[in-house]
């Protein structure tokens, strides 16, 4: 056992030795490795980071444990022929919906209400397009785990009474009220004044586009403003985690009763959770991995050809110590090792600096863009066996050429 320790630590100190010798070569040797094992890090990040992105924004956007019910409520892809069948079918969804869901969904925490439309608006000169106003119920701000920077939310009584106040976000607060206390301010909608009561904490964006231009009103002052014909959204909270697909099928199960649906026929409404969105995020992530990790392995294969095409020169320069070795008594198989474990030792270094270089370039993405970049375990093994495996494979070759050769012919080519 010991001695085939020493042979197997002789045989790397040699290799690093003739590793050193030929620095610059070497160096050249291992930039395709070092490229490819940065690129699979760097692409397994950027699919991870996006991951958690856009998982993140979501639950920004839609909180935890919640689900919505709406007319059509679609996630992921969807033909015209669907598209138009669903508005044939669904049914518009309005208050009597709204509290049949209140009064049957008995393992929901929270219940709620909304519906929403964009418009430009005018401040003092200034103007914003597209802002979202959203008529919601008091408790949404529960229901999608709202974080209000300044003032506070929406009340009960302020929904019941058409009140015309008003919560903004953080765009609005920046663009017309920039320097100065917004709460008490007005803002006009639809040329009513609204009383500002409340800021949403900054959300940030999501693929280019601004979650923090938009308006909470009360639901009724909505339907006041822009009429009572639109679909209300609602909305559902599981108190747990736990009771949270309970609460969904019990909910569904509830809107079925309502629209007298029979057990063969469709839902007659759409329904969208948070687990739902971050499948298809899953999906969709999982499908960019698919295609794009494969590709950057390409260039660790490249790689790989390199360090076979030194091997041979190193083989090549190295015929009179491999034949004095095999005259001195090494065998085949001590030969063959040796140039194995050479060309291993030096892609693994190559996999080494390709992740240190693949974690520098992570880190400035990450400071210099909103998306994360998350270098999992899984490709750090992946790289790092892919590249050891390709320099095992690129020196198969060369080291059974060293192994065969003639150690008389050997001494004789010096």
């Amino acid at each position: 056992m010991k001695n085939v320790y020493s042979f197997y630590l002789d045989a790397a100190k040699i290799a690093l030795q003739s590793i050193l010798a030929h620095k610059l070569r070497a160096f050249l040797t291992l930039i395709g490795i070092i490229i490819g094992v940065a690129s699979v890090v760097l692409v397994g990040a950027s699919i991870s980071g996006l991951n958690s992105y856009v998982v993140d924004r979501v639950s920004k956007v839609l909180g935890v444990n919640h689900f919505m019910i709406a007319r059509i409520a679609v996630v992921g892809n969807l033909s015209q022929e669907e598209w138009e069948k669903m508005e044939r079918r669904n049914k518009r969804l309005d208050w009597d919906d709204y509290d049949w869901l209140k009064r049957h969904c008995n393992s929901c925490q929270e219940v709620g209400a909304s519906a929403g439309m964009r418009i430009d608006i005018k401040h003092e000169g200034e103007e914003l397009f597209g802002t979202r106003i959203v008529g919601v119920t008091a408790n949404m701000v529960e229901i999608e785990n709202k974080t209000i920077d300044e003032g506070r939310f929406l009340l009960p009584h302020e929904v019941d009474r058409t009140a015309m106040v008003c919560v903004i976000g953080m765009e609005l607060r920046e663009k017309f009220f920039a320097g100065v206390d917004p709460i008490g301010k007005t803002i006009k909608i639809q040329d009513a004044p609204m009383q500002i009561v409340g800021v949403e904490a900054k959300r940030g964006s999501m693929f280019g586009q601004s979650m923090d231009n938009h308006v909470y009103i009360p639901l009724t002052t909505f339907e006041k403003l822009f009429g009572r014909r639109r679909s209300l959204e609602l909305h559902g909270k599981a108190p747990t985690r736990e009771q949270f697909q309970a609460s969904i099928e019990e909910a569904r199960t509830a809107m079925r009763n309502r629209h007298k649906l029979k057990g063969n026929e469709e839902d007659d409404f759409g329904l969208v959770n948070v687990d739902q969105v971050n499948n298809q995020v899953d999906q969709f992530t999982g499908a960019i991995a698919m295609v794009v990790v494969p590709i950057t392995f390409i260039s660790l294969v490249v790689g790989g050809i390199v360090v076979m095409n030194i091997m041979l020169v190193s083989v090549t320069e190295r015929t009179f110590e491999i034949g004095l070795r095999k005259a001195l008594g090494a065998r085949r198989k001590q030969i063959l090792m040796q140039f194995l474990i050479e060309s291993s030792i030096l892609t693994s270094l190559g996999g080494v600096v390709g992740l240190l270089l693949a974690a520098a370039i992570s880190k400035l993405i990450s400071v210099t863009t909103p998306i994360p970049m998350t270098i999992t375990v899984v490709y750090i093994l992946l790289s790092i066996t892919f590249s050891g495996g390709i320099g095992l494979l690129a020196g198969i070759y060369p080291a059974y050429k060293a192994a065969r050769l003639d150690p008389i012919v050997a001494l004789t080519k010096s």
